[in-house]
């Protein structure tokens, strides 16, 4: 296999100064097989100088190449590579007609054939540099072009592009040319769609899903209408620049990488988020601020783009930030920031703890291959957490002003962060370089310790910060209700910043009962409570009145447990007193997978683990008896969810199984149904008839990935060498059935039963990066990891990997993050 090159910032420096490209006319022919698709592309272009430069394509043959009418030699690709060699100053047009082929892996053209009905459907993912795997293009962002698409489709099917797309006739369709987009951004979805259309302020609006999903997108057809016409609306309120494209399409595809991708007028979505089961309502806001997210990419990536990928959280940062603000603003989802205090802060607070941690604005990425590993926590949730205390810091007002500045200033190029940090600085007589200096450009948490001193009739706060970072916090000032002992009233807010320019004035009254700093969540650091404030929250956490109060609260117990300050079974104690009573959704769901995965499954020492698991079920149970008169069914789900997931012993969800149903409900719906036979597997009170037997039932593309994570959990040596076989001994699984193997294969009540497979996964792992990519690298180093097995011998094993084993970047940069969390959890073990 030939090499395939990765582009360096200074060859795209060198690229985009030596061209301007004008359009692309590409033509698709998806009839050729199961195999390969043909692809035949004209690149309209211009060069400033005499030059020597190169187009990426990987292609499974290329045919042919006329640059100006002239033939080049197919056999001079290098890899992915093809050289233009002598290239005049002036106007140029090449010409490639290649075969593609189709992957199985989420990138570039994915082809997924649905095991319910056998219906076929492609669809393109080109982020990074992928659009070279479905047709020839000068891949980096700051090359914008024209984009004229031409599918050729089998019949019956439908062709979705950037643009509105027409059938011409004998399965071609023609989409409408682009306005000026990156490659990356270029997107097709084929295939026998099932779809609802309507029109929203004189756009056409459609979502689209496999035909076997129809029914489940009718259901929920309206609510995904009115959020994104919602959103549609409010970010006009906000941009000046109206909506750039002439169309708004939302395709929910099988088999996708990530959670959706902001093409510019299609936007692909995980088809996940067409619910087949029951979900909770936080569930539906994740998917909702999905919606957001991904359109506000319209304005901040598609319409202005960054130059280079070291500038990446100017897209994802500030579609997080508008995504979760946009929501709470225009839809009924008024508490998402409490989600995303619980759940993308502490992803954020995760990475940024590691030693792969990098700022959210980095300088100077070197490759394409470095900055995919920059996807991460560190340029979602720190960056919008960082835009979030930039609105607290500079006011909306000023921010808005400045993100128009910046749309004005780059519709339709490319801009840097300087160009972005410019615009917010004309808007403004705050010192927004300084902030951004030591906001983006430094690494790690900022941890802010709060000390209180009492006197008669006073009390002061003083806050220690241990980082460099200014912040402004909200303070809350909570005090005890006399009447019942358990409830905490809210005496005061008020905001200060952090260090402060004098000391901390006094304030009246007796000494709080508890004080929170960042109580409103609008600066990114850990907190520590001062001793009183933790005793109080320990007793009393469900006595605090602000679900968001609440997420800041557990969110700084959880850094407690993390650093070794707060033991896992003071945890575990503290959510089985306060869980009973909460009420929110996103907490409830937060702290028991902290719980679980975390607490139970690692930060407890083996011989505890029982105890823990008992302590989850028996909190579980008491949220079920709570939720008995169905006036809070999302709680009473994830309860259930958890329960099953943390049952020692197979009886009560065997039951369950049998009649179909948990005593009150809900009816087990086939999410629940694999979920119990996955535990039962992990038991081992199941065996491989119940299994196919389940999968008769469900034959779905959900239902072959349930199937695959019973078998690989099932506690026997020949289960466990066929899962192994499928993962590391063949490249046919796709990333979702490699996903769920390797979900179902590690099981902590199995560590005797899979510890040679813990030395084999290093050399095993290492081999399949490298043959089958990033996106399977991503899934081996996060999925296929044994996280379970907590130990120094383990930990060497690691680490002797990343030493001598060469694992790619992708790998390498799981395989540190892995390793990091494994001596953390070591550490609180034997703290």
């Amino acid at each position: 296999m030939a090499c395939m090159s990765v582009l360096t910032r200074d060859e795209a420096q060198n690229r985009a100064q030596l061209l301007d490209v004008h359009r692309y006319t590409v033509e698709l022919d998806l009839t050729t097989g199961d195999e390969t698709f043909d692809s035949r592309t004209l690149i309209r272009f211009g060069a400033r100088t005499d030059a020597d430069t190169f187009v990426e394509i990987r292609p499974a043959e290329l045919r042919s190449v006329t640059l100006d009418g002239q033939p080049l030699d197919p056999g001079t690709l290098d890899g992915n590579r093809l050289a233009l060699k002598d290239l005049a100053a002036g106007e140029h047009e090449l010409r490639v007609d290649a075969a593609m082929r189709y992957t199985r892996t989420g990138e570039g053209m994915h082809r997924f054939t649905d095991p319910t009905d056998g219906e076929t459907y492609v669809y393109t993912q080109l982020f990074m540099e992928d659009v070279q795997r479905v047709f020839a293009a000068f891949d980096q962002p700051d090359l914008k072009a024209v984009f004229e698409l031409t599918v050729t489709a089998p019949e019956g099917w439908t062709v979705l592009a950037n643009g509105v797309t027409e059938h011409t006739g004998d399965g071609v369709w023609r989409a409408a040319p682009t306005p000026l987009i990156s490659t990356y951004l270029v997107a097709v979805a084929a295939g026998p769609w099932h779809s609802v259309r309507t029109e929203h302020r004189g756009l056409p609006f459609g979502i689209h899903c496999r035909r076997s999903l129809a029914p489940y997108l009718d259901t929920d057809a309206e609510e995904l209408l009115d959020i994104t016409r919602a959103c549609f609306d409010r970010y006009h309120e906000k941009f000046e620049e109206p909506y750039p494209f002439d169309s708004y399409d939302q395709a929910f595809v099988p088999e996708f990488n990530a959670g959706a991708m902001e093409n510019p007028g299609l936007v692909t979505f995980r088809d996940e988020f067409v619910y087949r089961s029951a979900v909770t309502d936080t569930e539906r806001q994740t998917r909702a601020m999905v919606v957001a997210h991904e359109m506000a990419h319209m304005w901040f990536g598609d319409l202005v783009t960054l130059t280079w990928w070291d500038d990446i959280w100017l897209n994802e940062s500030f579609a997080e930030y508008m995504g979760y603000q946009t929501l709470t603003e225009a839809t009924r989802f008024t508490d998402t920031w409490t989600d995303f205090g619980v759940v993308r802060k502490a992803w954020g607070y995760d990475a940024d703890q590691r030693p792969s941690t990098h700022p959210v604005a980095p300088q100077n990425v070197p490759d394409t291959a470095s900055a995919l590993l920059n996807f991460d926590g560190i340029s979602y949730a720190k960056g919008a957490s960082a835009l979030r205390q930039l609105v607290a810091w500079l006011g909306e007002k000023d921010f808005l002003a400045g993100i128009n500045t910046h749309f004005a200033r780059h519709r339709f190029g490319n801009a840097t962060l300087a160009d972005f940090i410019d615009s917010l600085s004309a808007a403004t007589e705050r010192d927004v370089h300084a902030w951004a200096d030591a906001w983006l450009r430094t690494t790690g948490v900022d941890t802010l310790t709060a000390s209180v001193d009492s006197r008669p009739g006073q009390w002061t706060l003083a806050l220690d910060r241990d980082g460099g970072r200014p912040h402004r916090v909200t303070v809350g000032v909570y005090d005890r209700d006399l009447s019942d002992g358990r409830t905490l009233l809210l005496r005061e807010r008020y905001e200060t910043d952090v260090p402060r320019e004098t000391a901390p004035e006094p304030r009246p009254g007796t000494r709080p009962a508890l004080v929170v700093p960042n109580d409103l969540d609008l600066t990114y650091a850990k907190i520590r409570l001062d001793d009183t404030s933790l005793e109080t929250v320990l007793r009393g956490l469900s006595g605090i009145p602000d679900a968001l109060t609440r997420a800041v609260v557990w969110n700084a117990l959880r850094d407690m447990v993390r650093d070794g300050e707060l033991g896992p079974q003071d945890y575990l104690a503290t959510a089985a007193a306060h869980l009973p009573e909460e009420t929110d959704l996103a907490l409830t769901q937060g702290v028991l997978a902290f719980a679980s995965v975390h607490v139970a499954d690692r930060y407890v020492t083996p011989g505890r683990r029982p105890a823990a698991l008992a302590t989850l079920t028996t909190l579980c149970r008491d949220i079920v008896r709570r939720t008995e008169d169905g006036d809070n069914p999302g709680l009473r789900l994830i309860a259930v969810r958890q329960f099953i997931d943390a049952a020692a012993h197979p009886d009560t969800i065997a039951a369950w199984l049998a009649d179909g149903t948990v005593p009150g409900g809900p009816e087990l719906d086939p999410e629940l149904r694999w979920r119990v036979l996955a535990r039962l597997a992990a038991l081992g009170a199941v065996d491989e008839e119940a299994i196919t037997g389940e999968l008769r039932r469900d034959p779905s593309a959900t239902g072959r990935e349930g199937a695959a994570r019973c078998r690989a959990a099932l506690p026997d040596e020949e289960a466990k060498a066929r899962a192994w076989e499928a993962m590391f001994g063949s490249d046919d699984l796709s990333t979702y059935l490699f996903t769920a193997t390797a979900q179902g294969f590690w099981q902590p009540e199995q560590a005797d039963l899979v510890r040679p497979y813990v030395a084999r996964y290093y050399k095993d792992a290492v081999a399949l990066a490298a043959r089958r990519g990033p996106a399977i690298a991503e899934a081996v180093g996060r999925w296929a990891f044994p996280a379970h097995a907590v130990d120094g011998e383990h930990l060497k094993l690691g680490e002797k990997c990343l030493r001598k084993a060469d694992p790619t970047p992708a790998l390498r940069r799981r395989l540190v993050d892995q390793l990091d969390d494994l001596a953390r959890a070591l550490r609180v073990q034997q703290a």
